[in-house]
């Protein structure tokens, strides 16, 4: 499967999901979905890019609450026909101090670090679709609705978007094997993203001192994330109805991502 990638100056891991392969012939339309890592220093050059030419619309930003306080509202919260849409993965939490810069997920991630990781990326997963199945819900329907293309960001564009991104292109009739591979393509920018995330005060205390191989995407991990789902709900479809999605719903996704 070939890599869609959009090379802007203020990012490292941005690609269209367009031209993804979906069961029974055709694919994911061009220009619907795009996913990429914290849209935070992009460009005059890169927002005209986005939003004149790719006809940007919704931006659907899955960062915690601590994050957007640290790091500012970038600067497409000046463009007035985006739509934002913060999405946390994360419960909730009020920052309380100026310098609180543990991110939520840290002290959990300070556990799981035993070689036991096989399965530690798609445990941490499973945990976004527990705590936050609410955001990946109303994520989905964003994709659903937009009038233009969506684009799901993170602060890598590794993990949160890559769930996101999975169950959107798995209830399209994308292969199993096709997610994986667009998961496992973040592991070709990971230098950058990190290079980017580490100049960030926010990030940087978790990331000091990590090999670059905690970071790799391993595509494997998107497979197991994608049994588990069948195995305790059904499918992805069945997953979304338990969190109220009707088949007009489902349909309307697959339609948005899929026809022309």
């Amino acid at each position: 499967m070939s890599i869609a990638w959009i090379d802007l100056d203020g990012l490292a891991n941005m690609r269209d999901l367009g031209g993804t392969p979906v069961a029974g012939g055709g694919a994911i339309q061009p220009g619907r979905l795009l996913r990429s890592d914290n849209l935070q220093d992009l460009t005059p050059g890169d927002i005209d890019e986005l939003v004149d030419r790719r006809a940007l619309t919704d931006i659907i930003d899955l960062r915690s609450d601590v994050e957007v306080h640290f790091t500012g509202p970038g600067p497409l919260a000046e463009v007035s026909s985006l739509t934002h849409h913060h999405l946390s993965l994360f419960k909730s939490r009020e920052v309380a101090v100026e310098d609180a810069l543990v991110l939520p997920w840290r002290e959990d991630d300070q556990r799981k670090r035993e070689p036991q990781v096989e399965d530690h990326w798609m445990d941490h997963y499973l945990g976004y679709l527990r705590e936050r199945p609410d955001s990946i819900s109303q994520a989905l329907r964003v994709i659903a609705g937009a009038e233009g293309a969506a684009v799901v960001h993170c602060a890598a564009g590794k993990d949160r978007t890559g769930t996101v991104i999975a169950l959107a292109l798995s209830l399209a009739g994308v292969s199993d094997e096709d997610i994986a591979a667009d998961y496992a393509a973040t592991s070709q920018r990971l230098p950058r993203i990190l290079e980017r995330l580490s100049a960030v005060p926010a990030y940087a205390e978790n990331l000091q001192g990590r090999p670059l191989s905690d970071h790799e995407t391993d595509p494997q991990t998107m497979v197991r994330l994608l049994a588990a789902v069948r195995e305790t709900s059904g499918s992805v479809a069945d997953w979304l109805r338990d969190q109220g999605w009707t088949d007009e719903d489902l349909e309307q996704l697959r339609r948005r991502l899929t026809q022309p």
